[in-house]
């Protein structure tokens, strides 16, 4: 199979094949999967540099075909990601909000060019996969488990990568905050055995400002999720979050409410997570 990628690959060096976009790309994406053939358990120095330098390229002939409006969500994208990674990258300065008996805990510190940040820890029960595939590929189903978000919808799908999505919250107890909605860009990476899912607020045509709603403001948020160090069946859950609410809303009231936020998010997803793992055991008898 991989001499005919080859010849596939050189194809599409001949003049009159070389702007066929289609083509190229799926070239590149036949020798990139050829080359991850070749690696096995212990890949060569030389079949790892050409896999990352036809998965470049591959990226390259992606964004070739894009409009100008998708390469801009593909670059809002990434910069949450780069800005929440450079974030939580940095220890100092956090002091804490909430810490449970379960050993979850709140953090938060004051950025000047973002405002005031909050950053969720806690260690769950699944593997980043299993949360990955709740969180990311059941993301619409978020308001049948999460009270606090009544509806999730994906109103484009830019790549593999990034999505454009429209959220709206939940009502908060005694309706403390009014009823909000959020129009994001949502950025999925994985590097290794690490789970990455950034996001900022943004703009789409489909979803101007709706009637009876306040369209808030979120980012750069991210979540990260690896295997803990101390078992690697269990997640390092760590929840950015970044969110500027609108409206006539004291500081105090805001800072309770989104670190409260947090912590029921967190409660939320475990009983998530234990109740699909019940229904697998009960269909597996």
């Amino acid at each position: 199979m991989l001499p005919a990628t080859f010849k596939l690959c050189a194809g599409i060096s001949y003049r009159h094949t070389r702007n066929m976009t289609g083509l190229r790309k799926n070239a590149m994406m036949a020798i990139h999967h050829e080359l991850s053939k070749l690696s096995g358990p212990g890949p060569s120095m030389w079949v790892r540099n050409i896999r990352r330098k036809s998965s470049l390229l591959c990226s390259r002939i992606e964004e070739e075909t894009m409009s100008e409006s998708e390469q801009v969500y593909v670059r809002q994208g990434q910069e949450a990601l780069q800005k929440s990674i450079s974030i939580l990258s940095n220890p100092d300065g956090w002091q804490t909000e909430i810490e449970t008996s379960t050993g979850d805990k709140v953090l938060s510190k004051v950025l000047p060019d973002v405002g005031k940040v909050f950053r969720l820890e806690v260690v769950l029960d699944q593997q980043p996969d299993e949360l990955y595939e709740e969180l990311v590929e059941n993301m619409e189903r978020m308001g049948e488990w999460n009270p606090n978000v009544k509806q999730v919808k994906i109103l484009q799908k830019v790549n593999q990568d990034t999505l454009v999505t429209h959220e709206v919250s939940g009502e908060t107890p005694g309706n403390v905050v009014g009823p909000r909605d959020f129009v994001s860009v949502r950025c999925t990476k994985r590097r290794g055995s690490t789970c990455f899912l950034a996001g900022m607020s943004t703009q789409h045509p489909s979803m101007p400002e709706q009637k009876g709603f306040v369209r808030a403001e979120n980012g750069p948020t991210c979540i990260v999720m690896r295997p803990s160090a101390d078992d690697p069946n269990k997640t390092k859950f760590t929840w950015l979050f970044s969110l500027d609410l609108k409206g006539w809303i004291p500081k105090a009231v805001i800072n309770r409410v989104l670190s409260q936020t947090q912590v029921d998010f967190a409660n939320h997803l475990r009983d998530r997570m234990a109740n699909n793992r019940g229904m697998e055991v009960s269909m597996a008898c």
